[in-house]
């Protein structure tokens, strides 16, 4: 049995319903609670059941998204990630505020969306001094979310318990430190359950070398 508290929501999962009433019962007599059932939404994340499996995904967290970054996304704007420097050439934003506000959002987002996890990491590192070349990256992003609101993880019920792993670097990948930045994705069976993307903590002088740090790194992990 698994108990995952948030100040007063508590979710209760276990392979057997007995024990799970008897927990609730304890809980109750101890102090009153509000049974909900099974779990539908909590903290921005939907859970939905079927006979193959839980689909979590964040689409109404997107959807009250939208209603506040209306007005960012109605640009079409052309750029490569590769460009995203702090030393560009574009003008500073005269209140980054909103950008950081824009990232935070977006840095929540990717708990059920490892499709956005290189995108928000990029633009996470100019938090400090974002340009208007960065708000134009956070727009493209926006869109891409836009059109795809209920994108998120499945965990399948006819699943094995065979763990696989997958990891990639990208040799220099950030232009500002020139570090490598590693990648990775562990599966049980065909559910995915932990993802990363990250800068290593030093400069690689090879690609074989980020290669083996980015391994090293999806190793541990394992473990």
């Amino acid at each position: 049995m698994a108990l995952l508290i948030h100040v007063d929501d508590v979710i209760n999962a276990s392979d057997s319903i007995e024990h799970i009433a008897t927990v609730k019962k304890f809980l109750h007599d101890s102090f009153i609670i509000k049974d909900l059932g099974e779990l539908k939404y909590l903290l921005g994340i939907e859970v939905a059941r079927s006979a193959k499996g839980i689909t979590l995904c964040q689409r109404k967290y997107v959807s009250t998204f939208y209603k506040t970054v209306a007005s960012l996304v109605a640009n079409q704007w052309l750029f490569l990630w590769s460009q995203l420097t702090t030393n560009d050439s574009s003008p500073p934003l005269f209140d980054p505020t909103s950008y950081r506000r824009l990232v935070g959002r977006l840095l929540y987002l990717t708990i059920t969306r490892p499709d956005l996890a290189y995108s928000v990491q990029a633009l996470s590192q100019f938090m400090s001094n974002p340009s208007t070349m960065h708000l134009q990256a956070i727009e493209r992003v926006l869109q891409y979310i836009k059109a795809t609101p209920s994108q998120g993880i499945f965990l399948a019920v006819a699943s094995s318990l065979h763990l696989r792993a997958y990891s990639d670097n990208d040799w220099g990948g950030c232009l500002d430190t020139k570090r490598s930045v590693t990648g990775f994705t562990i599966f049980i069976g065909d559910s995915l359950i932990s993802w990363k993307l990250k800068k290593q903590p030093t400069i690689s002088r090879s690609s074989t070398k980020s290669e083996y740090r980015a391994l090293a790194s999806t190793t541990c992990e394992l473990q």
